[in-house]
């Protein structure tokens, strides 16, 4: 038990000094910048699709299932507000975070450990180049800022979608529709939002990068940390979300 304990422990430390030296280094954006907007473009083009094919139905089907409800007490109009308060405050970051962390997060680790069980990190260090310095902040803030590009892209997909079946099919004016969006907003709602996208984001790369680099040697290794890195930042994803969104409604209490 204390074993595993101190490895758990040991493990944890590891994540947050990967973390912290790459946020140390960020300063020095001329040494990462080329390779930062690379893995913008490689997390863009490998998450965007899926976006889009989870976003349109997710806000089609919470119209759908509070049309049904609302429309029973007469005030479909109502509708709107709930689609995009749900999607603004919750979904929309969550399923960004979800989705960095299973495509773009599986792709950063299997880089990195495939650099590991090659020796590549052990030839940097050779050459004098510090490989958490090198590799880590670009995919930090490259994952932190597709993470908040997602995250609108979700925002709007969804009430696209929610549009579809409340006003083509449900039969609500548009007007109703987008005055209900907005009742319940307000400006720190959309800010709280893009804030988590951006946490989530940076903890999602966190966990890849730690994993590839402290990934076993040989393909099962690599495979392993893949799918461990997927299970820990989901974890630490929907823990955060909730202590983020715990803080957000203590300070900012939502409009009523």
């Amino acid at each position: 038990m204390a074993g595993v304990i101190s490895r758990s422990l040991t493990q944890t430390g590891l994540l947050i000094a990967i973390a912290g030296e790459g946020l140390r280094k960020t300063p020095a954006v001329r040494n990462w910048w080329a390779e930062y907007v690379e893995q913008c473009w490689f997390l863009a083009r490998i998450t965007m699709l899926p976006v889009m094919l989870i976003a349109l139905p997710l806000g089609g089907t919470i119209a759908l299932q509070v049309g049904q409800i609302v429309q029973q007490i007469g005030a479909q109009s109502g509708t709107g507000a709930t689609v995009v308060q749900a999607l603004v405050t919750q979904v929309a970051p969550v399923a960004a975070a979800l989705l960095i962390s299973g495509a773009g997060g599986s792709a950063i680790t299997s880089d990195i450990g495939s650099r590991r069980i090659r020796d590549e990190l052990d030839a940097m260090e050779v050459m004098g180049i510090n490989a958490v310095h090198r590799l880590v902040p670009p995919r930090l803030w490259a994952a932190s800022t597709v993470g908040v590009m997602l995250c609108s892209l979700i925002i709007l997909s969804g009430i696209a979608g929610g549009f579809f079946f409340n006003v083509v099919q449900g039969g609500v004016t548009p007007g109703s529709y987008f005055d209900g969006a907005t009742s319940l907003l307000q400006l720190s709602d959309l800010v709280i939002t893009l804030f988590k996208a951006w946490v989530f984001g940076f903890i999602a790369a966190s966990v890849s990068c730690w994993k590839g680099m402290t990934c076993g040697y040989g393909p099962s290794g690599v495979g392993r940390a893949v799918n461990q890195a997927a299970v820990i930042a989901a974890l630490l994803v929907f823990a955060a979300n909730y202590v983020i969104s715990t803080l957000a409604f203590a300070l900012f209490p939502p409009r009523i």
